[in-house]
């Protein structure tokens, strides 16, 4: 019977059936002396002896997965698709990045965690992905051709002839490079990274690119410039006949997804706060002499310097309200209070960055304390800025404008004015609460020499 069952187990897998006679002595199969052997599908073949051993060889084909969309947390049962890092037809590893896809919190690549070929898309970009649905189908790599002696080999589990183990390792790369990796046929795999921990830079697919062709990437080609033809002469222009316009377009509705999906929700919830409101002006001459100083050298250090680390540091852990192409989103610094100047303004950059091409983490998006938002930026004094919930305030900065100013003589001069408007959460933050912390942020803003004796 052993024999019989691994005969029997490799037809299942195989997808063939074996027509044979044969009865049972001891553990082994005898054959009837057939012969032919019939195998469904596959021409009949004749055997050279009727007692030889009857040898089996088995092509197994891969088996295709539905690869569906994990919870990536923080309650998430949406997201929409922003880019496919692969196609139909692509080959991928395990790690290997699938594409990357935005909720109304974050922006998360979703990687392989099969080997094989990509078989079918279930999703076009902009279209909403569910967890737990299907993102892909991966037609996982086939195993090795295996024969098996049906005659005189002891029973084996199905599990031993079947299973093949596979490991993966983690390949480390953006998926810019992973795009630039996938458009030129290149294996991740094959190149060798020269970035932290291995991780796979730009320059290294170029250099890869460089050796397997002996040439770099073509730069992209520019338009070429015609001129307009020459106009002939003593030619009569007629007069243009005046049309009334028409209007050829389409009304359509847009659907709300992605981070302004996320802020219908945090407005809705903010509307339940009383807000109370308090405006004041702060003069930032000192504080602009300062950064014109200090710009240069962290210009060197390859850092933008703002004035939105100095209003950060006098603060505490913050939150920056940012305009994208996504639309308004609200990373956060973390841990203000211990950081230097030039350590906030690191983290803005890298934020900035990462919130331009939305792909800011959950991390980054979450956690925040207190909100401060520039709009002052893009212009206006003065507005009435809207707590995002759990926070209890919010500070909006106006426009930095050259206005004239009286000094302790009595002296006009020309002064920085910046104006702030507060909102605090009414419930939990009276008046002079809001009053006396607005007159310490301004004193540190206009005395920036403050900052060095009292904060850390």
């Amino acid at each position: 019977m052993a024999a019989v069952r691994v005969l029997s187990t490799w037809s299942r897998n195989a997808g063939r059936r074996i027509c044979i006679r044969s009865f049972q002595t001891c553990s082994n199969v005898h054959i009837l002396k057939p012969k032919f052997a019939c195998f469904f599908g596959y021409p009949s073949f004749k055997y050279s002896h009727p007692h030889r051993l009857l040898k089996t060889t088995a092509a197994l084909h891969g088996q295709v997965v539905q690869f569906k969309l994990s919870d990536i947390g923080e309650g998430i049962r949406e997201v929409t698709v922003k880019e496919w890092y692969v196609k139909e037809g692509d080959t991928v590893s395990q790690f290997d990045s699938i594409c990357e896809v935005q909720s109304d919190k974050a922006s998360v690549t979703i990687t392989s965690r099969y080997d094989g070929v990509i078989k079918k898309l279930y999703y076009n970009l902009d279209d909403i992905a569910y967890v737990g649905k299907p993102l892909v189908d991966i037609e996982t790599e086939a195993l090795k051709d295996s024969e098996e002696d049906v005659v005189e080999t002891p029973a084996v589990s199905h599990d031993e002839h079947t299973h093949q183990e596979i490991k993966g390792q983690k390949t480390l790369a953006t998926p810019a490079v992973r795009r630039l990796a996938m458009e030129n046929n290149i294996k991740l795999s094959e190149v060798v990274g020269s970035g932290k921990d291995g991780r796979i830079l730009k320059e290294d697919i170029l250099n890869y690119l460089e050796k397997q062709t002996g040439a770099i990437l073509p730069p992209s080609p520019k338009a070429e410039i015609v001129p307009p033809p020459p106009k002939p002469k003593d030619k009569t222009i007629p007069m243009p006949v005046s049309k009334p316009p028409v209007f050829t377009g389409k009304d359509k509705t847009e659907p709300i997804k992605g981070f302004q999906k996320a802020m219908v929700k945090t407005m809705s919830a903010a509307l339940k706060i009383p807000h109370f409101g308090y405006c004041d002006e702060v003069d930032l001459t000192e504080l602009v002499k300062l950064r014109e100083e200090l710009k240069p050298i962290a210009l060197a250090r390859g850092i933008k310097l703002s004035f939105m680390p100095f209003f950060l540091k006098a603060s505490h852990n913050i939150g920056i309200a940012m305009d994208t192409e996504q639309g308004l989103i609200v990373p956060n610094v973390k841990n203000v209070q211990v950081c230097s100047i030039f350590e906030i303004a690191m983290e803005l950059n890298r934020l900035q960055k990462l919130g331009s091409a939305g792909q800011l983490s959950t991390t980054d998006l979450t956690g925040g304390t207190f909100t401060l938002s520039n709009i002052g930026s893009i212009g206006g004094s003065y507005a009435k800025p809207v707590i995002l919930p759990p926070e209890v305030a919010i500070g909006a900065l106006g426009s930095i404008k050259a206005l004239p100013r009286f000094n302790q003589e009595g002296e006009v001069y020309k002064a920085q004015i910046m104006n702030v408007s507060w909102s605090a959460d009414h419930r939990v933050i009276d008046g002079a609460t809001m009053s006396r912390f607005s007159n310490l942020w301004k004193s540190y803003l206009e005395n920036p020499a403050f900052m060095l004796l009292d904060l850390k």
